[in-house]
């Protein structure tokens, strides 16, 4: 059995930043061997990919939304993978999902396996 726990999520202004972080675990899971990737799905709108990061760390990718604000990393020796969130946006407001995918597809979320069950990032103005 596999989970993804994400943690981190909350309410900050528009401009403040965030810290996401997601848990893995599974007896037979190994984390070191899995790309992971951060998704957000809005109200009334598809789920979207947001980062990718590969599984040794040494590569990482962004949706265009985000890039230049967020960065993605990982500790392999924690089982974690993080989400570092600045000068969000009212528009960044969504539930953020953690994902495990062993295929390079890293933006279609078809491709993910295992998911975590969200937490919520509420951007106010």
């Amino acid at each position: 059995q596999v989970q993804l726990v994400e943690s981190g999520g909350g309410l900050v202004r528009t401009g403040g930043s965030l810290r996401l972080a997601c848990a893995a675990s599974g007896r037979t899971f190994s984390f070191y061997t899995w790309n992971m990737g951060w998704f957000r799905q809005a109200p009334g709108k598809e789920r979207e990919f947001v980062a990718n990061i590969g599984w040794i760390g040494d590569a990482a990718y962004y949706a265009d939304s985000v890039k230049g604000r967020f960065t993605i990393s990982r500790d392999n020796r924690q089982n974690t993978v993080y989400l570092q969130m600045n000068s969000l946006k009212a528009e960044d407001t969504a539930v953020y999902y953690c994902a495990a995918t062993k295929n390079n597809l890293y933006g279609d979320s078809s491709q993910y396996p295992y998911w975590g069950q969200g937490t919520q990032v509420t951007v106010s103005s």
